[in-house]
């Protein structure tokens, strides 16, 4: 077949399928040429998921009657200047308005602030009728019909119409939180009005918007970030680790105010909470990062949700580093929505509460225990073993461990209680701490504290469990991990540029106990790996290392396993459950709880305690 030139309607509709997805990507680029046109009030209206009736109307600057057809022109915008770099709104690329006239039946009322009257212009499947008068009040009206008549292959992909207007409502939601100051209704006989009211451009009025938009149990359980480093800004807020959802759908990212699905923040927002949370479970974050936009790329992808940092070590490490010194700073919390799940739990025909986390964990460990009888537990008895982690025969792993590290066991909060039981504070003191007073012990597992103002239970193997292991953690990364020569060293073959990136990396993997070095152009000689994997696969640890190195320029992947390790011990190493504690004993675990970051979740990220206010309690009773 000879080349030719496609025709401008083809061209149109070759565009539309990479920025025209489904009706919500219509609904996105609509929006956001309002938010360009500084509208202050934008007004959706759906039909039939989208596909049937889309209309957005906007209060904003308008576009001039002798420019409408250059509106409707590709390539043609009024949002970019010279330097492709400099991207400062939304909107840029002069696609979407012909991408969407080439595949649906598309009108463009508008008027200028200096406008007399209303001009508008038709497309219809890609035929630009002339532009005639109209009447309008200031801003734009875009209204798009029968989306995708003209490509019929296309509905075949659609979803139901309830999926449809779904999607629409999380992109509307997405960009609305990012522009607080702007009014947002939604509307359609395909839904329930959704209305989202102005607030400010401040951070209680960002922060009312989120709650407009996440719900009203968010800010309460939230924890607010602000870091800077090295010209990137990132603030935001981010849920605390018992507050958590099934999936990352209520986790936002910005950047430069654009709402982006970026991996590497996702990746980065994981690792963060990586020790606290189960690995069912997802944080729920609102993170705004502001950069310079030539140290970000955003014209990666005609829909413009995917982006490229120029620095992309820098933007993982603020975000990691950001989220765990918050969380560590934000001191001990309990989920205001565990108080609830308790108070239902109480009510006549309520299904038991239960804290949804992992669905394995610390109940192999615990039937393990109890098997095992008061010996303490022996994982060769156990049908359910730990991970294995690579340790061979031997468990749990103690040849890594100096002194130092063995002392975490025996300096938790139960072999000092002797100490403290002379000189326990007064009662009422005790009252005014965080988790308060140690009151009884019921079912030889649970400590019920109070508080000035409330009722605290806290479930003592969970949260000795998460004391060991932080205790753990601090002795394994207060100086190098201790390392075991290999016999023979072990050559793991790889692309030449994987090699080079992990001899780049080769100071720090030697911190945490992997010593290797080039072994010509397209291989690495491993001599020394860390003590406490043991027995481990070399040739797999190094190739995943090589991976998350090219991905994200770290290596966390060996961090995180001997994190697991650490986890795993203190799991067996922790007070069991059904061991009697003394009053002494039950109160130095609550003060070491209260100075642990991160103690309000065990290491499978469980919560280590409940606390359900007065008040809750006096409703319960009918006092109230």
């Amino acid at each position: 077949m000879p080349i030719r030139q496609l025709s401008e309607t083809m061209i149109n509709q070759i565009a539309a399928g990479e920025v025209i997805e489904r009706p919500a990507s219509v609904v996105k680029e609509l929006v956001e040429n309002a938010l360009d046109a500084d509208a202050s009030r934008v007004e959706i209206v759906t039909g039939g998921g989208g596909l049937s009736l889309i209309r957005v109307t906007d209060d904003g600057s308008g576009i001039p009657e002798k420019e409408l057809s250059l509106a409707v022109a590709r390539h043609c915008t009024s949002k970019l200047s010279n330097d492709i770099h400099d991207i400062r709104s939304l909107g840029f690329r002069g696609e979407a308005l012909p991408s969407i006239g080439s595949v649906a039946r598309l009108s463009i009322r508008s008027r200028t602030a200096s406008g007399d009257a209303a001009a508008e212009i038709g497309i219809d499947g890609g035929r630009v009728s002339a532009v005639k008068p109209a009447a309008a009040n200031r801003g734009t009206t875009v209204e798009v019909r029968d989306l995708f008549f003209a490509t019929p292959a296309r509905l075949k992909f659609m979803k139901g119409e309830r999926a449809e207007s779904s999607a629409i409502s999380d992109v509307v939601r997405r960009i609305a939180i990012a522009f607080p100051a702007v009014r947002f209704t939604l509307a359609g006989s395909d839904r329930s009005t959704l209305e989202l009211p102005a607030t400010s451009d401040t951070p209680e009025g960002r922060l009312a918007r989120v709650a407009q938009v996440m719900g009203k149990d968010f800010p309460d359980n939230a924890i607010a970030i602000d870091a800077m480093r090295d010209g990137v800004h990132l603030a935001g807020h981010v849920s605390i680790p018992s507050y958590t959802r099934a999936n990352a759908l209520q986790q936002y990212a910005y950047v430069n105010g654009r709402p982006v699905r970026d991996k590497l923040i996702a990746g980065a927002i994981r690792g963060a909470f990586a020790d606290v949370l189960p690995r069912d479970r997802h944080a729920v974050t609102v993170l705004f990062l502001t950069l310079d936009p030539a140290t970000v790329d955003v014209n990666v992808h005609p829909a413009k949700a995917d982006v490229r940092f120029r620095g992309p070590g820098l933007v993982r490490g603020l975000i990691v580093g950001a989220i765990r010194e918050a969380l560590a700073g934000a001191g001990i919390r309990a989920a205001t929505t565990g108080a609830a799940g308790m108070m239902a739990a109480f009510r006549p025909g309520a299904a038991p509460y239960a804290h949804p986390g992992p669905t394995s964990g610390h109940r192999s460990y615990e039937a393990a225990y109890h098997a095992s009888g008061s010996s303490g537990f022996d994982p060769s008895r156990s049908p359910h073993r730990p991970l294995d982690m690579g340790h061979g025969g031997a468990w749990p792993p103690r040849n890594g461990f100096a002194e130092n590290e063995q002392a975490a066991f025996d300096t938790g909060p139960l072999a000092s209680a002797d100490a403290r039981a002379g000189t326990a504070e007064p009662t009422e003191a005790l009252l005014g701490m965080a988790l308060g007073a140690a009151r009884a012990q019921v079912h030889e597992n649970y400590i019920v504290a109070q508080t000035r103002d409330s009722l605290i239970i806290v479930d003592q193997h969970a949260a000795h469990e998460r004391l060991v292991y932080e205790a753990l953690k601090n002795a394994l990364h207060s100086r190098a991990v201790p390392s075991q020569m290999l016999l023979l060293p072990e050559i793991v073959d790889l692309p030449e540029e994987d090699a080079e990136r992990l001899a780049m990396h080769s100071e720090t993997l030697a911190k945490f106990g992997l010593g290797l070095e080039r072994f010509g152009p397209g291989a690495v000689a491993v001599r020394e790996t860390p003590s406490m994997l043991g027995e481990t696969n070399v040739q797999q640890l190094v190739r995943d290392l090589a991976d998350e190195i090219a991905d994200n320029d770290t290596v966390e992947t060996l961090k995180e396993r001997l994190d697991k390790i650490a986890a795993t011990m203190a799991c067996h190493g922790s007070v069991r459950s059904g061991r009697l504690l003394k009053a002494e004993e039950m109160n130095a675990l609550l003060r070491q709880m209260e100075a642990t970051p991160g103690s309000g979740t065990c290491n499978h990220g469980r919560p280590t305690y409940i606390e359900l206010k007065l008040a809750d309690i006096e409703r319960l009773f009918g006092r109230r």
